[in-house]
């Protein structure tokens, strides 16, 4: 019986595996953005609450997206082991299970992919070649010359002949399975040109903008200070997409509707035709805890968008846009920060070249002053002027508040927490932000101490971050080492800690060091 139950669940795990691997090579081939696999680790991801979500994050960091993906095929691997030793029991009911579970799938590529019957071609095929192959298999097990009499009743209904096979044949069928399950797998991540062709596409622009270096004054020349311009593969990453969307500039196109007068449809060759508009503005993510890392400053290229709202007219009565970008997710930004003067765009580029498809390439939003889960849209495609009353987006439903500015903070930078210093003269430098208000001034406090005011270096934009600088006569002993800043508005930055959840986490960021 143990051996029948192995056999089984090996069965259910290897005709599992084909299913993927042919459902992964038919979304390459027909190019779509996710395979099915993919597309169940999405919808798992939104059906997550957002504190379970912000926990994942803070453990897992960058790789909670493969960390997903990864789960989700083993809970795969153990479902499909489940329905392999059902089989062999009642093949009807792991055939009904297996079906199921390609509803299931179905779902989730209706709610994740958008387009014609075709999008659901993978999913099918990976679940008819599952039930194909589990079969199959089942069959030679039970027509195996295994003295365990549990095998008549899958035998009985798979329909076997005359028991001429042998538990070898049983294992070289299986083994053939699996490998075309690797190779249709591999065969599928080879044939992924989406990729491939987007980067050509991406290569072969040639945008009026270009690299600009950071204006002077802006650094305090400390070592180990963040440098005031974040390159784009430097430059934080937080999404909720596991296959990053591939669009070519060409197919791209941009809906601007809802409450407004006259509505519009864009092409990334209309908003050439625009002319772009570039601006040094610092992106902050709502999810970066306190002194925490997810935060850069870039040369950011791309059309206003309030001359785009202006060119649909919105009705007065507005109040939001709701913006979606490819893969489905949304984000409402109030109307009033797209249209007041600030630096809001659509933007095609940073530090002078296009982005890249991890940061939105073909065209994404940047608002200064508002965090991105509400106004950072990658990947946009749709713009609803709207009113926050008629819509609720995604991190919103899941209980971040609606409005999301970003709050006055500070970081250390250098000394790092826990270096050991020698007594002396040391450098405490880092880095302010008030997005839109601007860092008017700077203070550490060593120990019990009194604040002491920093060197701040030139502030060529209130939209970017600030560098600081305090020399410090450091003696033998244990220092802790806090920061505050003031923004251009005389708001100082508080010390009572808070969470990142609902908007934003606050505290004064703190360090301790040893000085010999």
């Amino acid at each position: 019986m143990k051996n029948e139950r192995l056999l089984g669940a090996a069965a259910g795990v290897v005709s599992a595996g084909l299913g993927l691997g042919l459902s992964t090579l038919a979304s390459s081939w027909l190019q779509q953005r996710a395979s099915p696999i993919v597309a169940v680790s999405e919808s798992i991801l939104r059906l997550t609450p957002g504190a379970v979500d912000e926990a994942v994050i803070s453990v897992a960091g960058h790789n909670d997206k493969p960390l997903l993906l990864g789960l989700t095929l083993l809970g795969t691997a153990v479902l499909s082991a489940v329905v392999g030793v059902l089989a062999v029991r009642s093949l009807l009911a792991a055939q009904a299970a297996f079906v199921a579970f390609g509803v299931v799938v179905g779902l989730a590529v209706h709610a994740r992919l958008s387009g014609s019957q075709s999008t659901y071609f993978p999913a099918v095929i990976g679940t008819v070649a599952g039930l194909v192959a589990l079969t199959v298999l089942v069959r030679r097990l039970a027509d195996a010359d295994v003295d365990e009499p549990g095998l008549e009743t899958a035998y009985a209904v798979a329909g076997g002949g005359g028991r001429t096979s042998s538990r070898r044949q049983f294992l070289v069928w299986g083994s053939g399975v699996a490998v075309l399950a690797v190779a249709a797998g591999v065969g599928g991540t080879v044939l992924g040109r989406g990729r491939a062709a987007v980067e050509a596409a991406r290569r072969g622009l040639r945008l009026p903008v270009r690299s600009r270096p950071a204006p002077p004054g802006v650094r305090v020349g400390v070592p180990g200070v963040s440098p005031w311009v974040t390159s784009q593969t430097r430059l934080y990453r937080v999404d909720t997409t596991l296959a990053v969307p591939q669009i070519l500039p060409a197919d791209w196109r941009l809906r601007v509707h809802g409450m407004v007068e006259r509505p519009l449809e864009l092409s990334y060759q209309d908003l050439l035709d625009r002319g772009l508009d570039d601006a040094w503005i610092t992106l902050c993510c709502v999810s970066n805890p306190v002194g925490g890392p997810l935060i850069g400053n870039a040369l950011w290229s791309g059309v206003r968008l309030a001359d785009v709202l202006a060119d649909a007219r919105p009705h007065p009565s507005a109040d939001a846009v709701k913006s979606t970008s490819a893969d489905g997710w949304t984000s409402g930004t109030p109307l009033r920060a797209l249209t007041d003067g600030r630096n809001a765009m659509l933007a095609l580029a940073a530090n002078g070249q296009p982005l890249t498809p991890e940061h939105g390439f073909p065209v994404r939003m940047i608002v200064p002053g508002l965090y991105g889960y509400v106004s950072a849209t990658k990947w946009v495609v749709d713009l609803e002027v709207t009113q926050f009353g008629n819509f609720s987006a995604f991190w919103t439903e899941r209980g971040w508040s609606p409005l999301g500015p970003v709050k006055t903070e500070s970081r250390i930078d250098v000394p790092r927490n826990g270096d050991t210093l020698h007594a002396g003269q040391v450098p405490i430098a880092g880095v302010a932000w008030a997005q839109h208000r601007g860092i008017a001034k700077v203070e550490v406090r060593i120990g019990s101490g009194p604040w002491q005011v920093a060197r701040l270096a030139a502030d060529p934009t209130i939209d970017s971050w600030r560098q600081w600088v305090l020399q410090w006569d450091a003696t033998p002993g244990t220092h802790e080492i806090q920061v505050r800043a003031t923004d251009d508005t005389g708001y100082t930055q508080t010390g009572q800690l808070a969470d990142v959840i609902p908007d934003g986490a606050t505290g004064w960021h703190s360090i301790e060091v040893q000085v010999a």
